[in-house]
């Protein structure tokens, strides 16, 4: 008697271990629904999704369907199509950022070497405005000497300062508009 008690309740528990509903389709059409994946050209990753699949409706209590096997058709198609999306994503972040790493790289040193050509033109303007007028202008904006006290070194008066001062400025602001316009 025990014993029969004991195999009518293995048999209940196997009966009650059985997929049923959604997931007895999906066991049956697991092939199918593979071969499906594969047809759609999801390649390596068709396993990958149909045991996602899997883990999806075996985790989520449904209602009834209408028509199961369209359902886990439909149902692997949108996986299919989310790791498409999410592939592309990836890609084109990693791209983003690849090309505003290069870019940001190529640009510093791009900006240090305009930095040097413009400061080298400019030296040459000021040369051309003569040599006092350099020195002056260096003390001055470099060295941050006052106007008076340049004018004392180069025992000038404190106008000729100012006007060496202006005319380097008026240089220096040509060179700028040559580059603007």
């Amino acid at each position: 008697m025990g014993a029969q008690a004991v195999t009518e309740q293995t048999i209940i528990n196997a009966a009650a271990a059985l997929p049923t509903g959604l997931e007895a389709v999906y066991l049956a059409h697991r092939d199918r629904l593979l071969r499906f994946l594969r047809a759609r050209g999801a390649g390596a990753r068709a396993e990958d999704l149909v045991q996602e699949l899997w883990v999806r409706i075996a985790s989520k209590p449904t209602g009834p369907i209408m028509d199961p096997l369209s359902y886990l058709f439909r149902a692997a198609n949108n996986l299919m199509l989310n790791d498409y999306r999410a592939d592309a994503r990836n890609m084109a972040r990693d791209e983003a950022w690849g090309e505003a790493h290069l870019v940001g790289v190529a640009s510093a040193a791009e900006v240090d070497l305009a930095a040097k050509e413009e400061v080298a033109r400019a030296r040459t303007r000021l040369a051309a405005c003569g040599t006092r007028v350099q020195e002056i202008f260096f003390l001055f904006r470099v060295d941050g000497l006052s106007q008076r006290v340049i004018a004392e070194r180069y025992h000038i008066s404190l106008s000729a300062v100012e006007k060496d001062i202006q005319r380097a400025y008026r240089a220096i602001a040509a060179l700028k508009d040559e580059d603007n316009g």
